[in-house]
């Protein structure tokens, strides 16, 4: 039996006629009445009683017919949904987002995926430090990955979609911010908290790295994953911390931002997968990203600088 028959049987069943189901198929009457006639030997049952004015069903012929719709309507949904797959609309997608890419931009590409491709599952892992995230990817866990760069592991690709500023934060009591920037060898004395260490994630390396250069090495009281955890701690005056400018979108009370004016510093956002046999889901949310990031760019301007002392200078929140 094949979904021909099924086609063929229901025009039948619907027609009631086998000249009108042969029109409506647009083949002729003789081949269509062979091909029913094929289908009851295949079935070993009349589904029809046939006289020369009338074709009726018989009761295998109406209990046929409802398994026959519910068939072809699954066929059909099966092609329409390889289709889909085939072209990135429908699936299960995993997705992990570094921290403070977390609070800033996930809202917004997670939305935009979804208006876009609403057949999509979209797992998101959020909060993510960018080892764990080369971990995930490599071994299947993660799809996508919204991370820092640089990220060097055999097997991965890895596109960086935009730059920003890394930022200090301090405790909004802390005497330091009646600055409108900092210079970073003046935390020389001050507690860090710090992303992991271990192995070393982005903005580690980056901290590390800028207190070296600046002539010192940061003393460091505690080091959290949880980029909400580290704001936390920070408001608390449990110590400062270098961070990329976008985690001000993560509103804390008793945290305050400020810009470094030196050393200047930037960081890397980009999207990492499997560079091998890249998916249609895979390329479809790479293309919606870069969309949306370039969005944004283009919306974003300068926020004026306020009066000289006010404590909501800048990226402060």
């Amino acid at each position: 039996m094949e979904l021909r028959h099924l086609r063929y049987f229901l025009a039948v069943a619907e027609e009631r006629n086998f000249t009108r189901a042969a029109e409506r198929l647009t083949i002729a009457q003789s081949p269509l009445s062979q091909q029913i006639r094929q289908l009851e030997r295949d079935l070993g049952v009349e589904l029809f009683t046939r006289t020369t004015r009338s074709v009726a069903l018989t009761y295998a012929g109406e209990v046929f017919l409802q398994r026959a719709r519910a068939l072809l309507t699954d066929a059909e949904t099966a092609a329409d949904d390889a289709r889909k797959a085939a072209a990135g609309q429908l699936g299960s997608l995993s997705v992990g987002f570094t921290g403070s890419a977390t609070y800033e931009l996930l809202p917004t590409l997670v939305r935009a995926y979804a208006d876009r491709y609403p057949d999509v599952t979209l797992e998101v892992h959020s909060d993510m430090v960018t080892p764990r995230q080369t971990e995930q990817l490599l071994d299947g866990r993660l799809s996508v990955g919204v991370l820092r760069p640089p990220v060097t592991v055999p097997g991965l690709a890895v596109e960086t979609i935009r730059h920003e500023p890394v930022v200090a934060i301090l405790a909004s009591r802390h005497p330091a911010t009646v600055h409108r920037s900092l210079d970073l060898a003046d935390l020389r004395d001050e507690w860090f908290i710090s992303y992991p260490s271990d192995p070393p994630s982005t903005m580690y390396s980056v901290m590390r790295s800028a207190c070296e250069t600046a002539g010192f090495t940061p003393r460091i009281r505690q080091t959290v994953a949880d980029s909400a955890a580290l704001v936390a701690l920070v408001a608390a005056d449990m110590g400062v911390a270098l961070v990329p400018a976008s985690l001000r979108h993560l509103h804390i009370n008793g945290a305050t931002f400020r810009p470094l004016a030196t050393p200047a510093l930037t960081t890397g956002l980009a999207l990492a997968y499997q560079e091998t046999d890249v998916s249609p889901l895979v390329r479809r949310f790479i293309d919606t990203a870069r969309t949306v990031v370039r969005s944004r760019t283009a919306v974003e301007t300068p926020t004026p600088p306020p009066p000289n002392g006010d404590e909501h200078y800048g990226i402060e929140f």
